[in-house]
């Protein structure tokens, strides 16, 4: 056994590992096969794999054996045995081994998987090395299937990106999130003086802000209990808390970011209206209120303790007639001359249809220098949103928007890209961080594969959030008007992302406050750069 490998009884040698598939063949177990390098499991591993186990009865993994991969220098960045160990730590893998050939053929062809799984990247490979490997498992009367895990993050970018020219880990134990920031701040300048600067650049720059504004309502409850008539719970409500939420929160950050901010909103002429207009007005934001028949959207969520038990949908559709929303469009259109940036976010509430966003969308395109976007849920007008410089869709938002549920995610970013025309997504992906998405001026290539779209992942910044309402709004406002003001996209994305980690920090819909952001960025960056035991991050919030 290789000295450094793990003593798991999941890692076989290859004897032991055949002798394990003619067992499971007799019993009448489906076994998948995956073959990799794994020399990060990195999440869309993770995903890649589970996906393979749901297949079948039993799950082999084999990896490249250390003398074959030829990635570059000091690849690869973990030895055979830690690379094995790390993958028969997942729950998901049964028997892991380490292919003594150059290709998986031979080891194909010995072991007869009944179903071999490959990347969604692979569909449509014309790669002779993956075309021999099809042919073993298909010849013994296997199958060949196409993962429907996202395999965003490369391990070879990953690395790459932090190219030190040593290997910085030295331990299979290191936080994944940690190696991922690490790699981060070892190819971008993300030190708070940077941080600082770049916020610097947002001060006086104009700002148009489109969208429904919503009333984020928290009422805090005693310990609940069960009536004696029925199985009900039974709460008792106390103090209640609202702040301004949807299009207007996000109005609320850019003007604590020093933005001179438009708002375009729909408000009811009622006392509820009126109040939010003057809130926000005191807050230095210019609120260009669209007249329309209903009540203020509200979310009352119920609270006990730090725990939301129950969220009421006070919220009603927003229906605006045709020559209303024809002067909404002219509204914003006037503001959005010589802006700096404009944000059109779609809440989900009614007032956005396909015709109404595309509509605006060609009526800002040619007015302001940066123009982005986002949805709330699976609205098909994040399609609508063309030739938007920026849009923050999570994973399920794009999906639900582009009807692609089982295609990699940079094939479904792609399909946005290209029918919208947007220049760059960022797609959020909750506790996983987010990935930016970007298109190659020119086609690469990854093991045999055309790569069109560039992406980096950035990991999410506050592991352990206490209130995720209102953090993509956070994500959107800061990384937009940085980037607006002429900050690489990447590091704008950590920006957002840092805005993103303070929201979490506390309950409620808050406006983030840019000093809490570099003090974060701070305690980041000195956390990770100055361990030279190898990256680690704590709970820095």
């Amino acid at each position: 056994m290789d000295p450094h490998q793990t003593e798991s009884p999941k890692i076989c040698s290859m004897e032991r590992l055949l002798t394990l598939r003619r067992n499971a063949r007799a019993i009448g177990e489906r076994v998948v096969h995956c073959h990799g390098c794994f020399d990060i499991v990195h999440p869309g591993h993770v995903r890649h794999l589970e996906h393979a186990r749901s297949l079948g009865d039993r799950l082999i993994v084999s990896i490249t054996a250390d003398e074959f991969i030829d990635k570059g220098v000091s690849r690869p960045l973990f030895d055979q045995g830690l690379r094995a160990g790390n993958l028969a730590a997942l729950s998901c893998v049964d028997w892991v081994v380490v292919n003594p050939s150059p290709t998986a053929v031979d080891l194909l062809r010995a072991v007869e998987p009944d179903i071999y799984v490959k990347g969604a990247e692979y569909e449509h490979n014309d790669d002779p090395r993956f075309a021999a490997e099809r042919d073993a498992v298909e010849d013994a009367g296997g199958r060949v299937l196409f993962s429907s895990g996202d395999i965003v993050f490369s391990s070879s970018a990953i690395i790459d990106a932090m190219s030190t020219g040593e290997r910085p880990f030295g331990a299979r134990g290191d936080d994944p999130r940690a190696v991922a920031l690490s790699g981060l701040m070892r190819s971008l300048d993300l030190s708070a003086d940077r941080i600082r600067g770049a916020l610097g650049e947002i001060r006086g720059a104009r700002v148009l802000v489109v969208g429904e504004s919503i009333l984020d309502t928290y009422v805090e409850c005693a310990w609940p209990d069960v009536t004696s008539e029925s199985p009900i719970l039974s709460l008792r409500p106390g103090q209640r808390r609202s702040f301004d939420g949807g299009a207007a929160v996000v109005a609320r950050h850019l003007a604590s970011a020093g933005a001179r901010v438009t708002l375009v909103t729909p408000l009811p002429e009622d006392q509820a209206g009126w109040s939010m207009r003057a809130r926000l007005e005191a807050a230095g934001i210019a609120v260009e209120p669209i007249r329309y028949d209903g009540r203020l959207p509200e979310k009352e969520r119920l609270l006990v303790g730090r725990d939301k038990v129950v969220k009421l949908d006070h919220t009603v559709p927003i229906e605006l007639d045709h020559k209303t929303r024809i002067a909404m469009i002219d509204t914003a259109s006037g503001h959005a001359d010589g802006a700096k940036a404009a944000i059109v976010t779609d809440y989900g509430l009614g007032l956005f249809g396909p015709r109404l966003t595309s509509d605006l969308f060609g009526a800002l395109r040619p007015r302001v220098g940066f123009l982005a976007g986002d949805v709330s849920g699976t609205r098909s007008t994040l399609l609508q949103m063309r030739g938007a410089d920026w849009l923050t869709p999570s994973e399920r938002e794009l999906r639900g928007s582009t009807a692609s549920r089982t295609e990699s995610l940079p094939a479904v970013t792609l399909e946005l890209i290209d029918e919208a025309g947007v220049r760059s997504v960022a797609l959020t992906m909750a506790e996983e961080g987010v990935v930016v998405f970007r298109k190659r001026a020119e086609t690469g290539s990854s093991d045999g594969q055309p790569v069109r779209l560039m992406s980096r992942h950035i990991p999410s910044l506050n592991p352990v959030p206490m209130d995720t309402l209102g953090c993509g709004d956070a994500f959107l406002a800061y990384s937009t008007v940085t980037q607006a003001a002429g900050i690489d996209p990447d590091v704008s994305a950590y920006i957002g992302s840092l805005a993103a980690a303070v929201s979490a920090a506390s309950p409620g819909n808050l406006a983030c406050d840019p000093e809490d952001l570099i003090r974060l960025a701070g305690r980041l960056h000195a956390g990770v750069m100055s361990d030279a035991a190898g990256p680690r991050v704590e709970t820095l919030i």
